[in-house]
Formats: C-alpha cells, sequence, structure tokens
C-alpha cells in the first residue's frame, strides 16, 4: 500500500537479480521466523494445517462408528459450548449438502428392497388382544393392510415408493404382519434424500418406553431415585417386534417426560406430546390441547411443535420458519432425522427415518405416508433408528437394521444399556403394562456387571500383549 493509502501497481517488469535476492531474502526470514516459534505454536500450527485432514477422517468415524457421534459432539459441547457445537454442526452439514449436490446431481432415487408387484400378506386372521385395555373386545380383528400411497413425487421417485411391504416376525412367519415398511423420496430437489416409514398395527402392537440411564436427565428427587434398567427387560423377549429411538436430551429443550407415574421433565404447552393413556388409546398433539386429560394417560414423550396436527403443516413450517424441528440445529438443515406419527383413526402409528432432509421435507414425507399428526423426536446420523429383532445361529436375539447406512452394536437395547431413551414395540397379547423398571432392574445390575467384566477383559489383554 501507499502512504496515501492507495496499492501500488505492481512493476510490468522486475528485475531478475532483485527478484532472487529478494526471494533468498524472504527464505531466510521465514527460517529464521520459523526457528523463534515455542514448541508449543509449532505444534499448533502444524495441526491447523493437518486439520482438513483430520476433519476429513473425524467425519468418516462419526458416520462409521455408533458410538463417535455422542462421543466427539458431547466432548466438544463441554469444551466450547453448546452454541458453538451447533455453528459447527450447521456449517458441517451445509459443506456435506453441497458436496453431494456437486457429486449426486445427475443420480436416480434409489431402492433399497425388493417390492413384489403383488404384495400379499399371509391369510391368518390379525390375533385378539387376550389382555389389558382390550381385554372385553369380541370382534375379530381385519388383518392390517396400510394404503398403497404411491411416490411422493410422481416423476422423482425408485421402484417400489409408497408401496407397503410386510414385515413379517422371523420368528412366527407364517402369522399375519403387524408392521409395514415403506420408501419414499420426498425432496423434489436431492434424489438422495430418504424416508423410511414403518406403519405399525396398535391394535396388536405395544408400544413400551424405557429410560435411558443418563437420559432424560432430571433434578427431581423421584427422578434421580428411580431405578433405570435401560434396556429391554428379558422377560419380554418372546414378544419382542421391534424398537426405536426417543426424543431429544433434556438439555436440547427441557421437554416434557413422564412414565411409571414419575414425571422426569415437566410438560411444556406448546410442545408436541406422544400420550398414550390408561384406556389404550395415542394422541399426538400440542400439549395445551390434551393437558387437561393428564390424569388418564399412562406415559408421554413430548418434542418440539407439532409438524402436523390434525392434518395441517406448522405455520412456520409452510413459511420455512423452522428453527425449533432440530432443538439445536435449524430446521432447514440437510440431516438424518427421525420422527412419529398418528393415523386420522389413531390406530397406525407411523415411525419415520430420514436420510439427507429439512424438517419441511421429513414432516410432509410423513404426512404423505399416512400421519395426520406428526412429532419430529430426533435428529443427527447416531440417534435416529428403528430395529426389528431375529434370532442368530446360536438362537440369541440380535438387532436387524431396517435398511443399510444404518450402524449400531449387535447389544444394542437388549445387553447393553441405553444411555438415551427409546420405545420398544411387542406383541400386545403377551405383554402387560406391568413396570419395565422393576421387571428390568436386575438385568440392569447384570448388565453392569457384564460389562465390568468385558472391560476388565479387554485391559487384562492389552496388558499381555
Amino acid at each position: 500500500m501507499s502512504e496515501a493509502g492507495v496499492e501500488s501497481p505492481p512493476s510490468s517488469v522486475s528485475d531478475p537479480v532483485e527478484g532472487e535476492n529478494h526471494t533468498e531474502k524472504s527464505s531466510s526470514e521465514s527460517n529464521n521466523r520459523w526457528k523463534r516459534l515455542s514448541l508449543g505454536k509449532k505444534i499448533a500450527l502444524g495441526g491447523l494445517f493437518a486439520s482438513p485432514f483430520l476433519i476429513f477422517a473425524l467425519w468418516i468415524a462419526v458416520h462409521s462408528i455408533p458410538w463417535m457421534g455422542p462421543l466427539v459432539a458431547n466432548t466438544l459441547r463441554a469444551t466450547i459450548g453448546k452454541q458453538n457445537v451447533t455453528r459447527l454442526e450447521e456449517f458441517v452439514y451445509s459443506i456435506e449438502d453441497r458436496v453431494n449436490r456437486t457429486l449426486k446431481a445427475n443420480e436416480k432415487p434409489k431402492a433399497y428392497w425388493k417390492v413384489p408387484k403383488e404384495n400379499k400378506t399371509p391369510s391368518v386372521q390379525a390375533p385378539q388382544p387376550k389382555n389389558g385395555e382390550e381385554e372385553n373386545r369380541k370382534e375379530s380383528l381385519p388383518i392390517f393392510a396400510p394404503k398403497t400411497v404411491g411416490p411422493a413425487h410422481k416423476t422423482w421417485s425408485a421402484e417400489g415408493d409408497g408401496q407397503w411391504l410386510a414385515m413379517s416376525d422371523p420368528r412366527r412367519p407364517s402369522e399375519a404382519p403387524r408392521m409395514f415398511k415403506t420408501l419414499l423420496h420426498p425432496d423434489s430437489s436431492r434424489s438422495w434424500a430418504e424416508l423410511f416409514v414403518v406403519a405399525i398395527d396398535l391394535r396388536t402392537v405395544s408400544v413400551m418406553p424405557v429410560m435411558g440411564y443418563q437420559e432424560p436427565r432430571s433434578e427431581k428427587k423421584e427422578a434421580e431415585e428411580y431405578v433405570r434398567p435401560a434396556m429391554i427387560p428379558a422377560m419380554h423377549y418372546g414378544a419382542l417386534l421391534a424398537a426405536f429411538n426417543g426424543g431429544f436430551m433434556a438439555e436440547h429443550g427441557e421437554y416434557g417426560v413422564y412414565f411409571d407415574g414419575i414425571t422426569f421433565i415437566d410438560p411444556k404447552d406448546e410442545a408436541c406430546t406422544l400420550a398414550h393413556f390408561k384406556d389404550g388409546s395415542f394422541e399426538v398433539a400440542t400439549w395445551s390441547k390434551i393437558s387437561a386429560k393428564r390424569p388418564t394417560m399412562k406415559w408421554f414423550r413430548q418434542a418440539p411443535n407439532c409438524m402436523y396436527e390434525d392434518g395441517k403443516m406448522h405455520d412456520n413450517l409452510r413459511v420455512h420458519r423452522s428453527r425449533k424441528w432440530g432443538a439445536t440445529l435449524d430446521g432447514n438443515t440437510v440431516i438424518r432425522r427421525s420422527a412419529v406419527g398418528l393415523s386420522a383413526d389413531k390406530q397406525i402409528l407411523y415411525v419415520g427415518i430420514s436420510n439427507h432432509t429439512t424438517a419441511k421435507v421429513m414432516a410432509a414425507g410423513m404426512n404423505h405416508a399416512g400421519a395426520t399428526a406428526v412429532a419430529q423426536m430426533d435428529v443427527n446420523w447416531s440417534y435416529p433408528k428403528f430395529v426389528t429383532f431375529a434370532e442368530d445361529k446360536d438362537k440369541q436375539l440380535k438387532p436387524i437394521k431396517l435398511a443399510d447406512g444404518f450402524e449400531f452394536s449387535d447389544k444394542l437395547y437388549l445387553r447393553e444399556r441405553s444411555m438415551r431413551d427409546f420405545f420398544y414395540l411387542a406383541r400386545k397379547e403377551e405383554v402387560t403394562s406391568k413396570d419395565v423398571g422393576e421387571t428390568g432392574a436386575d438385568e440392569a445390575k447384570d448388565a453392569d456387571e457384564a460389562k465390568d467384566a468385558d472391560e476388565a477383559k479387554d485391559a487384562s489383554n492389552e496388558g499381555n500383549e
């Protein structure tokens, strides 16, 4: 810059001798400057240059190792604060979306399973409930079969989009299915945006919540004293059908949780609430609309504002003011999400897990599948999941992923305690509403002891290497 503050024009021709001397001088000064730096600053600079590679490696690890995502996120929150982690996540996901838009621009929507042209279900009558809320029902239940909804976008879909595929219980293959699945591609601008939806027959399936050993966090005395097995009780293994994730961590919205007569977190008036009542019915609704019925509730789990309610999309989603759906992430962030919804007659529970969707796209996809009321439960790569269960060659139950791309431990929800709350689905006629906490307390203790033994064994093996 000149003294007047105006940049001097570069010389069109440089003296080769002066240029060489200038280069040698600059190189010498750079070397001297490097030598004068402290060891700490040298390490910091080296880390700065290496950071792009480290970030790339970490990104791969987070999307490949089930426990890596929570570890990294929680460590960063404790180190740099929640808001900074939020900004970092939004930045990284925006970069990922830009990369996908470049690399996948010409890709067509992908199918994950083969849907038969004639999707016939087993011709076995749906079982009647034998106990609980519907023990007095005498009429036969018609076979469960959700209505085909077709693709979310007719000109932008994969084969089988919107067609329901029966999810038969592998331990009872001849029985009429209680769950169906379908795949949708709900974003017309992203072929890689996917929504996997499972439709569940609430007439024949019980939905059982389980508190995680850490979440939902609560400072209430009764909640702190509550025994948290944090896994599915073995007494229900025979009736077990599937399981899926719960809601946001307590620090991400403080959304209400009530279970087993204990209020872990007080409900919020504006929060969307998945509620189960003592008469066996379900609601997905804004708390202020159903709070008067609280004495008749068996349990409830809250989420951000209802994405859909009474068949209508939330006003803020329609006008792209979607900050709340993600709690810590902008609703416009393209990310993995999970949601639950109910059909208009409240007989079908829909559970959706998406890849690379905004909040609005997720909401529209769930509604297209058949849900007239929708609550978003969680976001991020690590947490949203839906698994079924099958026996391995040793007759031991193991979780089965809904589709490729979902990673988790083979002990998930069964033989290791879950840090976060979750729900499991079981055959209604074979389970009762007995306290899951009481039935699983001893199993929680056994799981902890087994975990300690495994860690001690691993430490011993490392010492012998």
